[in-house]
């Protein structure tokens, strides 16, 4: 096949050079503005940047008695009382269990604590418990004469109902049992932004003195 040749001469071969030119520029151009978050002619969104965050580590709780709270936290809910920094110099107790910990602070003032006496209002802060047996702990709570809210919330389109008992612990602080896992998590975003438990989020056990 008799192969043909292409002739550039000298004003086509400085076009095409600048137009070459342009072209890496404007490259370059687009490059800087997706590294900025600019995104393209479409318009998508800037991503995020990703937290390194693990899990929810511990709730603090100010309190009128240490022991008192100490020994709610540990009778009511189960929790075990752990070893606190020696570096803290005011009166405290850290509790753990189910992944969470508790950490009490002895207040001295009272303004700063909720009415010892008040109503039981789901909408009020609050923290909660997921819970595998909630007959059982509404079971507990009556046993040790804590006075306690239980209602039934119902999702007509999943079907789907859970249990919940509000009550508080001796400073007014509300705690929520249920059985939330009856509701799928269901992101209104992207389920890749989304970190589920694992077991690194637990801190490191180091056996009890009087084991060893």
């Amino acid at each position: 096949m008799e192969s043909k040749a292409h002739r550039v001469d000298g004003d086509s071969r400085d076009r095409t050079n600048g137009e070459s030119e342009r072209a890496d520029v404007v490259d370059d151009a687009e490059k800087e503005k997706e590294k900025a978050g600019g995104g393209g002619e479409e318009g998508e969104e800037e991503e995020e940047e990703e937290m390194p965050l693990m899990a929810l580590n511990h709730v603090s709780r100010l309190c009128r008695s240490v022991k008192d709270s100490m020994e709610f936290y540990r009778k009511v809910l189960g929790f075990v009382l752990i070893e606190r920094p020696q570096a803290f110099d005011f009166d405290g107790a850290w509790l753990f269990n189910y992944g969470i910990g508790i950490h009490l602070v002895q207040s001295h003032d009272e303004d700063r604590l909720p009415p010892e006496s008040h109503p039981l209002d789901p909408m009020d802060n609050h923290i909660s418990f997921q819970c595998e047996d909630v007959g059982a702990v509404e079971h507990k709570l009556s046993e040790m004469g804590v006075e306690y809210m239980k209602r039934m919330v119902s999702d007509d389109e999943s079907r789907a109902s859970i249990d919940q008992l509000f009550f508080t612990d001796p400073d007014g602080f509300m705690i929520e049992i249920c059985n939330c896992e009856n509701l799928k998590l269901v992101p209104a975003g992207s389920l890749g932004k989304i970190k589920l438990p694992l077991d690194r989020q637990n801190p490191p056990v180091e056996s009890n003195k009087e084991e060893r």
